[in-house]
């Protein structure tokens, strides 16, 4: 395996334990700083916003800068961010370093998938973003748990600081392995944006929003829902957040590899179609114990199971303004977990039980079926611009 993927990997990892720490210890958050679970879910939102703006704000700042001077930099914000949440007097202050947390999010993903691709073996483009995606989900298999148990144990604030450190860990190897690539070329400015002219980007990144976002209305509560809907013991919620992770993991390996053996679209669809259907397995059987152990896990299998197919998709329908397509796949991403966070809070806000937060997510989800099929349908990968 190539260093240079190994260490956007590292980057990814710290990336993922910064954004979904908070599904661990909302409720912890919530008690802390004496707001409502809904209230602390905000703070996934904020996140979610920092990536919306980083992103192009990337594309403006950095787009003649070297790929690695650019990651370099971005290494460098998420430990400023963290660091900074970690030691966050009160809510607000917290809010606002959680969108300074997601300022490097897109940007590093567009970043990197491009490298991905450029380093990539013939016929491994898939598997290479895979591999630096699965830093997102080893986040989830064993830094998201290992942050619930601290916060649980000792303190929330500590969870930010350990992603602090893993950041400092991913700018040196960084610094070390990823080769120094020249810019791309410069197209100017309305060249990075050219590409938006044409009707495949925007369905890729309206079915990347609508797919997460579908997921994310359950998932930002997946603590309160296991623990108040399907009966499990609050000291169990470490392991769970442990068996969410290994579903991402395994979704993910399977994306790259189902991607590059079928093609990127048609994963995405067959994905999004599951997970309409997991999610209303949970809606209706969230009170059934078993059945939500098992459904969890396929619901994050499918969370980033369309990853790496997505983030390859975009890059074919972006030529001559890959930075900021790649970067988009992002702020979609973070945009359909924002408005998942807020939709899946409001059955909840109402006095419905936390398995409800899953109703609003099946529309989404069903409705990014329905915009992937459309895609499949109208382009094929040999349709893509160049």
């Amino acid at each position: 395996m190539k260093k240079s993927l190994i260490a956007l990997a590292f980057g990814t990892l710290a990336l993922g334990m910064s954004e979904f720490v908070m599904m661990g210890i909302l409720p912890d958050i919530a008690r802390s700083l004496g707001v409502s679970v809904p209230q602390a879910g905000h703070l996934i939102s904020a996140y979610a916003l920092g990536v919306c703006v980083g992103a192009p704000l990337m594309v403006l700042v950095a787009r003649r800068r070297t790929l690695k001077g650019i990651l370099s930099a971005l290494a460098a914000l998420i430990v400023i961010g963290n660091a900074c949440a970690a030691v966050a007097p009160g809510y607000w202050t917290l809010l606002a370093m959680r969108f300074v947390s997601g300022l490097p999010h897109g940007a590093f993903f567009g970043a990197g998938s491009i490298v991905a691709e450029k380093v990539a073996d013939q016929g491994h483009r898939t598997g290479a973003v895979s591999i630096m995606v699965v830093g997102m989900t080893v986040a989830n298999l064993f830094g998201v748990p290992l942050g619930t148990y601290i916060s649980s144990t000792l303190v929330w604030r500590a969870a930010f600081g350990i992603v602090a450190l893993w950041g400092v860990v991913a700018f040196v190897l960084i610094r070390r392995w990823v080769p120094v690539l020249p810019p791309l070329p410069d197209t100017g400015l309305k060249g990075q944006f050219r590409f938006l002219r044409h009707g495949a980007p925007w369905l890729i990144l309206a079915s990347v929003m609508l797919g997460n976002g579908g997921i994310f209305c359950w998932y930002s509560y997946v603590g309160p829902s296991m623990i108040r809907s399907s009966g499990f013991a609050p000291e169990t919620l470490t392991l769970l957040i442990m068996l969410a992770g290994f579903g991402m993991f395994v979704g993910n390996l399977a994306g790259g590899h189902f991607s590059d053996r079928f093609t990127p679209e048609k994963v995405v669809r067959a994905t999004l179609f599951v997970a309409t259907a997991a999610l209303t397995g949970i809606f209706f059987g969230a009170h059934v114990g078993w059945l939500a152990l098992g459904l969890m896990p396929l619901v994050t299998a499918c969370l980033f199971c369309v990853s790496s197919p997505q983030q390859l998709l975009i890059l074919e329908n972006s030529r001559g303004g890959e930075l900021l397509g790649a970067a988009l796949v992002q702020v979609a991403f973070n945009l359909g977990n924002a408005l998942g966070a807020y939709c899946g809070g409001l059955p909840i806000d109402r006095g419905h039980g936390c398995e409800w937060a899953a109703l609003p997510g099946i529309f989404f989800a069903f409705v990014g079926f329905l915009v992937s099929a459309w895609f499949v349908v109208k382009y094929s990968r040999r349709h893509a611009m160049r």
